[in-house]
C-alpha cells in the first residue's frame, strides 16, 4: 500500500502539464535518435543534456525528459533495422533477421507496427516490475555499509563489459582510466592532485563536459569520417494492414521477452543485446517448427524487441536502488542526477521520493505516449533516415555548444569538451569502450570515499573490506563478472552470430 501511495503522487508529478509536454518532446526526440543508425540512447542522452541545463529545467522535469528519450530511442532503433537492415544500436540487431524480410516482403509497415507493440509491452512489464522490485531492493540497500558499498562498486567494474563483451581486458583498461581521470582536483583531506596549477581543475573534471565530449562530439567525429557520403536505399513503407489475429500472435512473444529482458535488464553485465538475443532464441525454441524465423516471421520481431525494450527499463532498477548504473545509458541519466545534487541509491526512495516515483510513472506514461506516437506517426521518422547528416550535424553541435556553456559560461569548457570528443574517437579507434571511462569518472570518488571511510572505522585494517558475508557475496560475484566474460562470452558471442547467419541464410557463419 505504501508503494501505491508514492505511486499515485509520483502520477502527479508526472502529470503536471509541463512534466508531460517535455516527457511528449523527450520520446519524440527519443525515437528521432534512435531511427540514426549507429547514435542509440546512451548518445541521444548525452546529447540532449546539454538542452536541459540550457533550459534550466527543474530537476524532475530534466530526468522525465531524458528517461522519455532514452525509452524513445530504444524504440526508434528498430526503424532503421527494418527498413534498412541497419540495426539503429546493438540492441535492435536481432530485429533486422525478420524485420529485414518483412519489409522484402512489402510488410514494412506491418512490421513497424508489430515492433511498436512488443516494445510498448515488453516495456511495460518492466515498468511494473521496476515499480514493484526497486522499493524492495533500496530497503535491502539501506543495509550496506562502507566495505559493501566499497565491494559493489567493484562489482560494477567488474561486470561492466558484460558476458557479450568482445575484449574484457579494453573494459578494464577503460575503466582504470575513468578511475584516473576521477582524482583530478582537491581531495577530501585538501591534497591538490594532478591540477598543474590550472584553477579550472581544481573541483575536478566536469563529467556533463567528459559526456558529452565522449559520446556526442567523438560521434559527430565519427558522422563527418564515415556517414557523410553513405546512403543505402530505404524500403518503402505500405499502407498499414494489421488485424487482431496478428496482434493476438505477437502477444505471448512480447510478454515471453519482456518478462525475459528485465531480468537481463537488473542483472549486472547483461543489458539489452542478451534481452534481445535470448527473446529471439525462446521464440525459436518456443515456436518450433510451426515458425518461418528469418524469412519475416512476426515473432521474430516481437520477441527481440520486447526483450531490448524491457531490458532497457530493467537497468534503471541498479541505477536508481544502488546508484550503480545497469547500462551505458544509465550511466548516463546517473550523472545527470549526481550533476543535479540528488544522490541516486537507497537514500533517494526517502529523501527524492517525488523525483523517483515521478521519473517511475512518467515511464509508464511515455510507453503510451511512445505507442501513440510510433504508429500513427512512423511516416515522420522514416523520412528523417533521408535527410543528409550535414544538415543534422550543425544541429547536434549547436545543442553541445551551447548547452555546455550554459552550464559554467566559460570557454575553458568548451575547449574541454572538444579535447574529450577528440580522445572519444581515438578510443573507439582503438574499440576501447567508453562507458567504463564514464562508469570511473562517476563512481570514483564514491569508491575512494566509501574506501577512506572503512579504512577509519577499522583503524587501518583491510579485512573489514570482507569481513561481513554480504561483502564476502559482492567480492565472490565481482570475481566471477571477471571470469564469466572469458569462459561464457565466446560461447554466447558465436551463438549470437550462428544465429543472424544462419537467419541471413549463412548457416557457417562466414
Amino acid at each position: 500500500m505504501e508503494t501505491l501511495g508514492f505511486l499515485i503522487d509520483g502520477f502527479g508529478v508526472a502529470l503536471a502539464p509541463h512534466n508531460l509536454l517535455f516527457a511528449l518532446m523527450g520520446a519524440f526526440l527519443g525515437t528521432l535518435i534512435g531511427a540514426l543508425p549507429g547514435l542509440g540512447p546512451a548518445n541521444g542522452v548525452a546529447i540532449l543534456i546539454p538542452l536541459a541545463f540550457s533550459l534550466g529545467l527543474a530537476p524532475e522535469t530534466a530526468l522525465i525528459m531524458l528517461t522519455a528519450v532514452y525509452a524513445g530511442a530504444m524504440y526508434g532503433g528498430r526503424i532503421s533495422s527494418i527498413l534498412l537492415n541497419i540495426p539503429g544500436d546493438e540492441p535492435a540487431m536481432m530485429t533486422c533477421l525478420d524485420g529485414y524480410p518483412m519489409a522484402q516482403k512489402g510488410k514494412a509497415a506491418e512490421a513497424l507496427a508489430i515492433s511498436a507493440i512488443a516494445s510498448f509491452i515488453g516495456s511495460l512489464i518492466a515498468t511494473v516490475g521496476l515499480i514493484l522490485l526497486a522499493p524492495v531492493l533500496a530497503r535491502f540497500a539501506l543495509t550496506f555499509g562502507p566495505a559493501e558499498y566499497f565491494a559493489l562498486f567493484l562489482l560494477a567494474f567488474a561486470t561492466l563489459g558484460g558476458i557479450t563483451g568482445k575484449n574484457p581486458i579494453k573494459t578494464v583498461v577503460a575503466a582504470c582510466l575513468g578511475l584516473m581521470v576521477a582524482t583530478v582536483g582537491i581531495d577530501s583531506t585538501g591534497v591538490q592532485r594532478y591540477t598543474f596549477g590550472t584553477l579550472e581543475l581544481y573541483e575536478g573534471i566536469d563529467f556533463i563536459i567528459a559526456i558529452v565530449g565522449l559520446f556526442a562530439i567523438s560521434e559527430l567525429l565519427f558522422f563527418i569520417e564515415e556517414r557523410a557520403g553513405s546512403g543505402k536505399k530505404k524500403m518503402a513503407v505500405n499502407k498499414l494492414k494489421l488485424s487482431w489475429a496478428d496482434i493476438r500472435n505477437i502477444l505471448p512473444s512480447s510478454v515471453r521477452g519482456g518478462i525475459l529482458g528485465f531480468i537481463a535488464g537488473v542483472l549486472p553485465g547483461a543489458g539489452a543485446s542478451l534481452g534481445s538475443f535470448i527473446g529471439y532464441t525462446l521464440e525459436k525454441k518456443v515456436v518450433g517448427k510451426k515458425g518461418y524465423f528469418g524469412e519475416g516471421d512476426p515473432r521474430g520481431v516481437a520477441g527481440p524487441e520486447a526483450g531490448n525494450n524491457g531490458a532497457s527499463s530493467g537497468a534503471l532498477v541498479p541505477m536508481l536502488t544502488l546508484g550503480v548504473p545497469g547500462s551505458g545509458t544509465t550511466a548516463v541519466l546517473l550523472a545527470l542526477l549526481i550533476s543535479l545534487n540528488i544522490t541516486p541509491g537507497p537514500l533517494m526512495f526517502t529523501q527524492n521520493a517525488d523525483i523517483v516515483w515521478g521519473v517511475i510513472a512518467a515511464l509508464l506514461i511515455g510507453n503510451f505516449l511512445l505507442l501513440l506516437l510510433n504508429i500513427p506517426l512512423v511516416g515522420i521518422f522514416v523520412k528523417l533516415l533521408s535527410v543528409p547528416p550535414m544538415y543534422l550535424l550543425p544541429c547536434v553541435t549547436m545543442i553541445a555548444f551551447v548547452g555546455i556553456y550554459s552550464i559554467s559560461n566559460t570557454t575553458f569548457d568548451l575547449y574541454f569538451m572538444v579535447a574529450f570528443g577528440v580522445a572519444g574517437y581515438v578510443l573507439r579507434k582503438l574499440e576501447i569502450p567508453l562507458v567504463p571511462i564514464i562508469l570511473g569518472l562517476l563512481l570514483g570518488p564514491e569508491m575512494e570515499k566509501n574506501l577512506r571511510h572503512a579504512m577509519d572505522i577499522s583503524d587501518g585494517d583491510w579485512t573489514i573490506l570482507w569481513n561481513s558475508g554480504l561483502a564476502v557475496g559482492l567480492w565472490v560475484f565481482a570475481g566471477l563478472g571477471l571470469i564469466l566474460p572469458y569462459l561464457v562470452g565466446p560461447i554466447l558471442r558465436r551463438r549470437m552470430k550462428v544465429t543472424t547467419a544462419a537467419a541471413a541464410g549463412n548457416p557457417e557463419g562466414d
